[in-house]
């Protein structure tokens, strides 16, 4: 299955979650900010998202400083 993250074509195993990727790009899904097909996507939602062919997910990491 083929599906854009960040703009980039990727592959993954069908049945992946978002919380799948985020777990194989090491993100935690506290610091991070997830766009799925143009919507914003609840934190609570990303265990039971399955990624799905032609899908666009944006992944925005929040960083602090000052």
């Amino acid at each position: 299955m083929t599906f854009s993250a960040n703009g980039k074509r990727r592959n993954a195993a069908p049945g992946t979650t978002i919380a799948d990727l985020l777990a194989d790009a090491a993100l935690e899904p506290l610091q991070v900010f997830i766009e799925y097909n143009g919507e914003p996507l609840e934190r609570g939602r990303y265990s039971t998202t399955v990624i799905k062919d032609g899908d666009r997910v944006e992944i925005a990491q929040m960083v602090g400083g000052g």
